[in-house]
């Protein structure tokens, strides 16, 4: 069943029949004298000059647009509107027959006031739900109610994405000074005294002989070891900023007929 919230989206949307073929698009939409969404004119003839009127009372809003109960052909058939008239069915005999084609009750709730009891408020077929407030009647007094929408606006939160922490490995050249050490050979001269005499004269007075020293020397040693740096965490926090957003909005306007004076 469609709700009265669901009604100002109606106007233009595709109408689907009980198999799931599209029979055409909504043009107008009328409540009953509950304020009921109770009747739509749907788009089907040639270049829009006509309307069928189909009842909302066991229709259904889908992704898609309007499902109703009913076979194509069947609200092709069903009585036509003009889309320059205030009300779809003006006699009480086009009332009936309306009812009977569709196999409804006159008892039906929906048979509280004329099908086009509440037609839109600007009388065309521009589609807007027609039931406002201070609609005129006998139980009414002699003020008219101007509404206007306003835009609500609120926030809901969804994921705008992931963040994640990812380590890899990488290699990359180090250079590093070392200080290293070696030896060298130093020649040491001592002059001939009483306390080396006898070491010096030991052995032939003429020969040959060697003597050898072991010369050291340190050369680099490159090894690697793993140590810890740093320690890494993701965190979060919010951040509040200003986004300008917009909507369309209707307004209502009245105007003043008064005979003898021009419309303001």
């Amino acid at each position: 069943m469609i709700t009265e919230e669901q009604v100002n989206a109606l106007t233009g949307r595709d109408v689907y029949d009980n198999n799931g073929d599209k029979i055409g698009s909504i043009g107008q939409v009328w409540a009953d004298a509950a304020g009921n969404p109770a009747w739509a004119s749907v788009n089907t003839g040639l270049f829009g000059l006509k309307e069928s009127l189909v009842p909302l009372q066991e229709a259904h809003v889908t992704a898609e647009g309007v499902r109703v109960p009913y076979d194509k052909n069947h609200v092709k058939d069903a009585p036509n509107v003009s889309v320059d008239s205030d009300e779809p069915m003006e006699t009480d005999d086009e009332v009936n027959q309306l009812y009977s084609y569709y196999g409804m009750s006159s008892d039906d709730s929906y048979r509280a006031g004329r099908a086009g009891s509440a037609t839109s408020g600007d009388g065309g077929s521009g589609g807007t739900y027609a039931n406002g407030r201070d609609t005129s009647g006998p139980n009414t007094d002699d003020a008219m109610t101007r509404s206007e929408e306003r835009l609500n606006v609120g926030t809901e939160r969804e994921q705008a994405g992931k963040a994640r922490l990812r380590k890899y490995v990488v290699t990359e050249q180090q250079q590093v000074s070392v200080p290293v050490s070696h030896d060298e050979v130093r020649v040491e001269r001592e002059p001939i005294t009483d306390a080396n005499i006898d070491k010096a004269m030991d052995g032939p007075a003429i020969s040959e002989e060697e003597h050898e020293v072991a010369l050291d020397a340190e050369r680099p040693v490159v090894d690697t070891e793993a140590v810890p740096v740093e320690r890494l965490r993701l965190g979060k926090e919010t951040v509040t900023e200003n986004q300008t957003v917009g909507g369309e909005v209707r307004k209502e306007r009245i105007e003043t007929d008064v005979p003898g004076a021009d419309r303001r």
